[in-house]
């Protein structure tokens, strides 16, 4: 395990190699096994990769459909709760990143900006965009149909309060930064059926477009968050600003989850996905 208190600077292949967990620790069967909570079936197809997220915030916006519905493909559909479309902002840093049948994992940051969408069979995640400190992975990922952003990124602890920077170096790709330093408040606790908090996290596919006409589509699992009330200091955000989305300075819903275990599918255009 990382040391808590002791500050982590990820880049590009920098201090991936000090972070990576043993191969025999990267087994997803036990958490295959735990599907009870899911809205659907595990897909039937074998997993793609495995990764563990760590120190997450998730950062929450309300914002009215009609400022969000010109970004999101006519093929899907917002999907609200009371009304609401929701903005979130999410960092955290990986580790024990592998694909299915190649044991040599990875560490990295990664920051995203999404919002909640839906098709007449699935709800899940529509990404604006996904920063990350691997040139690897980013490569991977935007041949995929991702849109992904190369960015300098460095996550530090202390106690239980992480600090959090990045700042996107992509070639020709919108300026966007992240800086903040944010700490769980609270009791760990599950997200109850019908709250906001669940409808905000527990989501099992995905969809995304680094190109307006291939959309892409992917299945994830996890275990059901286990979440804690977080305080954040916002000390420089653009990341909204960067993806065409301009809200007020209201105060964002803030959650953290200090390690969430997550298998994810093939990443495919939307009509190959059985959506």
């Amino acid at each position: 395990m990382l040391s808590r208190r002791k500050f982590l600077e990820l880049n590009t292949g920098a201090a991936a190699s000090a972070s990576l967990i043993s191969g025999s620790a990267l087994d997803p069967a036990p958490l295959l096994e735990q599907r009870s909570h899911r809205p659907w079936p595990l897909p039937k197809t074998a997993w793609f990769l495995f990764m563990r997220w760590h120190d997450l915030l998730f950062l929450h916006w309300p914002v009215r459909p009609e400022t969000i519905r010109p970004l999101i493909p006519r093929v899907l559909e917002l999907d609200t709760f009371d009304g609401w479309c929701w903005i979130g902002v999410v960092p955290f840093r990986m580790t024990g990143v592998r694909p299915h049948y190649l044991p040599i994992p990875l560490a990295f940051p990664e920051l995203n900006v999404r919002t909640y969408v839906k098709t007449p069979h699935k709800t899940g995640v529509w990404f604006f965009s996904l920063d990350a400190a691997n040139w690897l992975a980013v490569r991977a990922a935007r041949w995929l149909g991702m849109p992904y952003y190369d960015a300098r990124m460095k996550v530090g602890s202390a106690g239980e309060s992480i600090d959090y920077k990045s700042l996107r170096n992509h070639r020709k790709a919108a300026a966007a930064e992240f800086y903040a330093t944010y700490a769980p408040v609270g009791e760990t606790y599950m997200a109850q059926t019908g709250t906001l908090d669940h409808w905000l996290t527990e989501r099992y596919c995905l969809f995304s477009a680094l190109k307006p006409d291939r959309i892409v589509f992917g299945e994830i699992h996890h275990p059901q968050w286990r979440l804690q009330p977080a305080t954040v200091e916002l000390r420089s955000s653009t990341m909204l600003q960067a993806s065409g989305i301009d809200l007020s300075s209201s105060q964002p819903l803030c959650h953290f989850s200090r390690l969430q275990e997550v298998v994810a599918w093939p990443i495919v255009p939307i009509e190959r996905g059985e959506i």
